[in-house]
Parts: structure tokens; C-alpha cells; sequence
């Protein structure tokens, strides 16, 4: 059964960090490894087999994810997994099946920094999951940098989609 103990939550944009060739830079893996150091004194007094820590679509394309991945395991002192974006999708949709509760249909859409999940499903079952390369930060950033909305960025960012 899942409970949850405490409600942390703090915006890192680990995505932002993420350039043209999908190199994760130093600043944005040390807001990623300050938001990690507050998370493990609040794991502290949890034991380890009941710690699951996830990394998603961010640390899926980040050439350097290992140097991250690394840190974080050694400020948490936990493994760090990897996972796919359909895993995400299906972490995602159980969440919100366990905090809403229920046996309703479900549509949830996630759009992260690096990935967009959709999903359906009725209670905490799934029935489509799909992980999807569309999304918010790196979208953002690489198409819309200088805030302009010309109808060639719009064009760009359409084709990469």
C-alpha cells in the first residue's frame, strides 16, 4: 500500500539545462542535486527496500545522465533508475488512480520538461499509455527562445514534433 508521508515540492526545470546536442549543463545539475539533498533527509528514516527513485525523460536524453545519476545516488544513498516512457506513463496514471481514487474512467496528460504522457484508464487499471518527445521546457526553449511568436518558429517546432 502506498501512503504518503509528506508533500514536497520544488521547480528545478532540470530540461531547461538540456542544449541542442542534449548535454545536461552544471547549473542545471546542481539545482537537480540541491532539490535531491532535501529530499534525503526527508528519506532518512525511511528503509531502503521501501525507496523507489525514478529518473524520466530528461535523464533519458541527456548524454551526460550518468555524471547525474551518480550525485544522486550518492546524496541518496539509493539506487536511481532510468525508466521508459511508458513506465513514466503508467507511474504517472497510478498516481493520480491512488490520490483520486475510484473505479471512474480516466484521461490524464502529464506535459513534463522533456515528455508529455497520455493516458486512460478505468480505476487503477491501464488501458493506452503512450510517452510522447512533445514538451513543455525544451520545446520552449529551443523554439521560442527569444519569446517571439513568428509563424516560422511555430512551423519549426511543429516539424520536430
Amino acid at each position: 500500500s502506498i501512503q504518503t508521508l509528506t508533500r514536497i515540492k520544488r521547480k528545478v526545470r532540470l530540461a531547461a539545462g538540456l542544449n541542442n546536442d542534449n548535454h545536461l549543463s552544471a547549473e542545471a545539475m546542481e539545482r537537480g542535486w540541491q532539490c535531491l539533498r532535501l529530499f534525503a533527509e526527508r528519506l532518512q528514516d525511511i528503509p531502503q527496500p521501501q525507496i523507489r527513485v525514478v529518473a524520466t525523460a530528461t535523464l533519458r536524453l541527456a548524454v551526460n545522465a550518468g555524471e547525474f545519476i551518480a550525485k544522486a545516488q550518492t546524496i541518496l544513498g539509493c539506487p536511481v533508475q532510468v525508466i521508459s516512457g511508458e513506465e513514466e506513463a503508467r507511474l504517472i496514471y497510478q498516481g493520480v488512480a491512488h490520490t483520486t481514487g475510484g473505479a471512474d474512467q480516466r484521461r490524464v496528460v502529464d506535459i513534463g520538461g522533456a515528455s508529455t504522457e497520455l493516458v486512460t484508464g478505468t480505476g487503477a487499471q491501464t488501458t493506452l499509455l503512450f510517452s510522447l518527445s512533445m514538451c513543455c521546457v525544451t520545446c520552449l526553449d529551443r523554439y521560442f527562445s527569444v519569446r517571439n511568436l513568428a509563424q516560422y518558429h511555430f512551423f519549426a517546432a511543429e516539424k520536430a514534433a
